[in-house]
């Protein structure tokens, strides 16, 4: 198969060409081409969106059902708006629960169906804090536990299934946390935290990579005590990951402040859905102010205002506007943050791989890379996505 477009973004510019591509990769990129191929012309091409914090997505929640069909439901939906690849994500809850999130990706892992890929997953907690949970439970918070992670990281089937862990460095244990996870190829954020910036100055080069959804679940920016935020903003190494940009949880101003300050190689995007709509049990939301519950084989939202509705959580045109979905967060993005082409593929592909070491494979249209690559129009909605050479998007 061959795309042609006169827009292919790369990370060495945005050039006009041909992707030649056999077996899931790219195998050439050319100047001319004699062989038939798909006629791109007036969209543009950028490497497939990567959402490495996302804990479930439409018709299925890796967090609220805890299943490998969980895991398909996401893989077949998310390329509709553009992810081609992404780390499911646990929530902070019992140790008995965290063996069933491993072993459901496991069975997913192994066995992966049609569309978007599953990398791994990213477990975000137990080893948080209480004080700074957010949306978390507090009675599963854990102090970090070496013996424990172990135990973790045994239950994988494939010992490079865990790539990210949310933790709070501030914690007893925290740096023997850090130093075996770090050794063991899982990348540390600092997350719902409540760290100084001394705590983490002192770990920081004992493997904490960035922090988890900047500026939520962190002790906030003081001039006398910089905090997880301001940590993040003075340390260049340290990413800054940005959830989907709807201006609710983050004001748009506040995401362009760091972005001015860390450029294009020092933030990335996620979404940190949760797949609401596969809620098991009564949910309130905080910041959306809405309770979630189940009602019957249906889905029931109460606003605080008291307005009602009730959804079908298996019907996808029902449910994919419950929440923001990667595309949707990236248009938001755009209308505040203008930035180039290339540097926007830095932000939803190239800085994520690189984060969870996956980068030698994902991230960028370039030969022998996997050739996850999205269709869009001149205002980024998807026309089609391309999950290593697939066309994906009506899965």
């Amino acid at each position: 198969m061959i795309l042609y477009a006169k827009r292919i973004v790369t990370p060495k510019g945005v050039i006009e060409g041909y992707i030649h591509i056999k077996d899931g990769k790219i195998v050439d990129i050319t100047d001319t081409c004699d062989e038939e191929f798909i006629d791109y012309r007036d969209q543009i091409l950028m490497p497939g969106y990567i959402d490495i914090h996302t804990h479930g997505w439409a018709t299925g929640s890796y967090w609220m059902e805890k299943t490998a069909k969980s895991i398909w439901d996401m893989q077949r939906h998310l390329p509709k708006c553009g992810v081609t690849s992404f780390l499911a994500t646990t929530g902070t809850d019992s140790i008995d629960e965290t063996f069933r999130y491993i072993e459901a990706a496991n069975e997913a892992y192994a066995n992966q169906h049609e569309g978007a890929e599953l990398l791994g997953i990213h477990m975000e907690g137990p080893f948080i804090s209480k004080e700074f949970k957010g949306l978390q439970k507090e009675e599963h918070c854990l102090t970090p536990d070496v013996k424990l992670m172990e135990q973790f990281y045994n239950a994988q089937t494939n010992k490079e299934m865990i790539k990210l862990m949310t933790l709070a460095p501030e914690l007893d244990h925290a740096k023997e946390l850090i130093q075996f996870n770090c050794a063991h190829g899982i990348q540390n954020s600092i997350g719902h935290s409540g760290a100084t910036f001394e705590d983490i100055k002192t770990l920081k080069n004992d493997g904490l990579g960035g922090v988890t959804h900047m500026f939520s679940g962190m002790r906030g920016f003081h001039h006398r005590e910089l905090g997880v935020a301001g940590s993040a903003l003075y340390f260049n190494d340290l990413m800054c990951e940005f959830a989907k940009q709807s201006g609710m949880t983050v004001k748009h101003e506040a995401f362009d402040i760091v972005y001015r300050l860390k450029g294009d190689n020092g933030v990335y995007l996620t979404t940190d859905c949760q797949g609401l709509a596969k809620t098991q049990t009564p949910f309130h939301h905080y910041i959306r102010k809405e309770t979630f519950e189940p009602d019957g084989d249906m889905l029931k939202i109460t606003s605080d205002d008291g307005n009602v509705r009730i959804i079908d959580p298996n019907d996808y045109e029902a449910v994919k506007d419950i929440e923001i979905g990667y595309d949707t967060s990236v248009r938001n993005m755009l209308k505040h943050t203008p930035m180039n082409l290339v540097s926007l593929s830095k932000l939803t592909s190239l800085n994520p791989a690189t984060y969870i070491h996956m980068d030698d494979v994902k991230g960028s249209i370039e030969i022998h890379k996997d050739a996850d690559i999205i269709v869009l129009d001149d205002e980024y909605h998807i026309i089609e996505t391309y999950c290593k050479g697939n066309a994906s998007i009506n899965l």
